[in-house]
């Protein structure tokens, strides 16, 4: 596994229902990476459709083994890098199942994907009208380091990026399809959740307006000791590299030792009493 990698923040505006126009922008922007170094390419939350979907979720649905993520399996193959990036994914099972979905593609295809756990319904959100919630956190072993994935609003679940962490993760991923009015609140969170699991967070903001919903762009990355290495420009397309030492977590986790510091018993006070709420 490698010690050091370069990541790609691909920053990007997506149109609404049109898949070709948004794969043929991730294949650009990863063979962008690519050539710039990058071992790994990040892209938004349902950058393969765009978010404001409603009803149209059901005809842009796919399965995890669709055209679209073979096309990306072919996309990071040919430049031998990672992808990760966002689509509506449609059951297996069901016929009208569907998860707001993040996706893990290698060099060799399709590593695992994430379902979002939190979804948020309320103000302009409605989610939960359309999307099945996930059950599972996930951190997947890759050999640009152990990498867990979440979704937007899981940034305000602290316990979701905990769990990552406890699992291995080193560079925990966020897409998002976050609105500006929000925008101070994920400057906010994103930098907690580095630093109160010591570890690098990676967070990848769509751009552009859906049905007058304007969305802040802002991508970022964060160092495990909550340092802003690196961030994209506002409310426009924006691509930035920087690289990640994995090296920085002992030391992080020496002078800030919240993992040493942990205490279980309270993990079983939490579900107690939230069950109680």
């Amino acid at each position: 596994m490698k010690n050091k990698i370069k990541i790609a923040l691909c920053q990007i505006s997506c149109k609404r229902e049109d898949k070709k126009a948004n794969l043929e922008k991730i294949e650009e922007l990863t063979v962008k990476a690519q050539q710039e170094g990058a071992d790994l390419a990040i892209f938004p939350e349902l950058s393969l459709t765009g978010y404001v979907l409603k009803d149209q979720l059901y005809e842009e649905a796919e399965i995890i083994t669709g055209q679209s993520v073979k096309k990306i399996e072919a996309i990071a193959k040919k430049a031998g890098i990672y992808i990760i990036f966002g689509m509506p994914e449609l059951s297996e099972k069901t016929h009208a199942t569907i998860y707001n979905t993040a996706v893990l593609v290698g060099p060799k295809g399709l590593i695992g994907k994430y379902r979002k756990m939190y979804l948020p319904t309320h103000s302009v959100f409605e989610e939960k009208r359309y999307f099945r919630p996930g059950y599972e956190s996930a951190v997947f072993n890759t050999d640009i380091g152990n990498i867990g994935l979440t979704i937007c609003y899981d940034i305000f679940f602290p316990e979701v990026f905990r769990l990552c962490r406890l699992k291995g993760a080193q560079l925990i991923v966020c897409i998002s399809a976050s609105p500006a009015i929000r925008r101070g609140y994920f400057e906010t969170l994103t930098a907690a959740r580095a630093l109160e699991n010591t570890a690098y967070l990676a967070y990848v903001n769509l751009v552009g307006i859906e049905e007058g919903l304007q969305f802040w762009g802002g991508s970022r990355l964060i160092s495990p000791t909550g340092d802003v290495l690196t961030k994209a420009i506002l409310n426009e397309d924006d691509f930035v590299i920087c690289e990640v030492d994995y090296s920085d977590l002992r030391t992080a986790e020496t002078f800030i030792p919240v993992l040493r510091d942990l205490r279980p018993e309270l993990f079983s006070k939490l579900k107690e009493y939230s069950e109680q709420i």
